[in-house]
This record gives structure tokens, C-alpha cells and sequence, in this order.
């Protein structure tokens, strides 16, 4: 029996990258996903490969009706809801001067309004003991050049997993961040050569791949870590441990 046999998960970002193989880790070990994300090819293309334990869910964590939607369909499945990943993110990148308003506004709400009111519409299903996930980054305890606006907003995830850990702790729900350091998730070659000259410094020598902070979503998903709330685990090759 697997980890998450019977057991209903909500990954927004679901179709590609971290999210794409936290899906595939959820399904091998026996629960139903509702992938969320924005392209409809890649959602297509997941529930082929995953086949018929995955639906996905068109629509963006900045759009309330789209946050509604989701809600509505993992309510019409009618089991309530075990596990959440708030997965979707992103952010434009560029020094102080570089830096627009709408950069500004759009990583702020990409990352921390997305992940907040994903759990607040998604809070009423939730089943006693279930976990919810939110993804946070090493960069978020980092001071970084060009990442100023999207380390503030994932340092912001990290203080939202403590404070909806004591909140939904009450309902005997966990939460918790997770923060992954340099995985390989794009084909864009300059995207490559900078996490490359990063993780030379770092413990590994090595960039990570998306199924080792899949494993690690896992853990913090299922009743392996039945007394962990409130915490964030870094997947980083130790970049910001050493």
C-alpha cells in the first residue's frame, strides 16, 4: 500500500517541473490529484502520462475565480481533501534599478497572494490530519542579487507556514515550507550556467532534481511526519546549512 493510498491532493503548478514530479511521486503512491496550472497543453500532457488518477484544473492562483473553481471540482469528487502542494510561483528578476511595479506586483502576487488564498479557499475541505505544503526557497533566508522582490516573497511563504500551522493546528492540520536551492526545472541554458555557478559552492557540488524535493513533499505529505508542523525543510545540497 502506498503512502497516499485513498488519499485526495491539490498541486497548483502541478503540470511541469517540482509540480509534475510531486504528481507522478502522489500517484505512484496511490492518491487522486487535481493538478492547477495556467497552460492547457502541459495540464493535457500530465493527465495523459498520469492516466486516470490525475484531473486537471485550468486557472491561475492570482484569479479568485479560478481558485473557485478548483474548489468546486475537488468538492464535487466528494472525499474532502488530504493533502495540498501550493507549488505555483515565479517572478521576473533584475537588480534594484531594474526592478517595475508591475515586476514588483506580479512576483508578490505569484508567490504570496497565490499560496495564501490558495489554502483559504481550499481550508474548508480539508480533512482532520491533512498537510498542506507551501513552497518557499532557499533564496528566502538568501540574499541574492537581482532576487530581492522573490526572496521577500518566499521568506514571506515561510512566515505564512507559521502562522497557518498554529491555525489550523486547532483542526489537527499540518503546515509547512519547503525550500528547495538550485533544481534543474528549465531547458534555458542561462538559467543552467547560473545554477551551475552556484551549486559549485555549495556541499553537493551539483544541481538537484525535481524528484529529490518531490520525495521530500512526499514526507511532509504523509503520516511519516505526523508531528512536524510549523517547519521548513530545505532541499538544497546544504546552501544554506553549511
Amino acid at each position: 500500500m502506498g503512502q497516499l493510498e485513498g488519499k485526495v491532493a491539490v498541486i497548483t503548478g502541478g503540470a511541469t517541473g517540482i509540480g509534475l514530479a510531486t504528481a507522478r511521486r502522489f500517484v505512484a503512491e496511490g492518491a487522486r490529484v487535481f493538478l492547477f496550472g495556467r497552460r492547457a497543453e502541459p495540464l493535457a500532457a500530465a493527465e495523459n502520462e498520469l492516466g486516470p488518477a490525475v484531473v486537471g484544473v485550468r486557472g491561475d492562483v492570482t484569479a479568485e475565480e479560478d481558485l473557485d473553481r478548483l474548489r468546486l471540482a475537488v468538492q464535487e469528487y466528494g472525499r474532502g481533501l488530504d493533502v495540498v502542494f501550493a507549488n505555483a510561483g515565479g517572478g521576473r528578476f533584475a537588480p534594484l534599478g531594474g526592478v517595475t511595479r508591475e515586476d514588483f506586483d506580479e512576483t508578490l502576487a505569484s508567490n504570496m497572494r497565490g499560496v495564501y488564498f490558495t489554502v483559504q479557499t481550499l481550508a474548508p475541505l480539508l480533512n482532520p490530519k491533512a498537510s498542506v505544503v507551501l513552497m518557499s526557497s532557499a533564496g528566502g533566508t538568501a540574499g541574492l542579487p537581482g532576487l530581492g522582490v522573490y526572496s521577500a516573497a518566499k521568506a514571506g511563504i515561510r512566515s505564512f507556514a507559521r502562522t497557518l500551522a498554529a491555525e489550523l493546528g486547532e483542526r489537527d492540520v499540518r503546515v509547512n515550507a519547503i525550500s528547495p536551492g538550485y533544481i534543474r526545472t528549465s531547458d534555458d541554458p542561462a538559467v543552467d550556467a547560473f545554477q551551475e555557478a552556484g551549486a559549485a559552492g555549495i556541499p553537493l557540488h551539483r544541481v538537484g532534481r525535481p524528484e529529490e524535493v518531490a520525495a521530500a513533499v512526499l514526507f511532509l505529505a504523509s503520516s511519516d511526519s505526523s508531528y512536524v508542523t510549523g517547519g521548513e525543510l530545505f532541499v538544497d545540497g546544504g546552501r544554506n546549512q553549511v
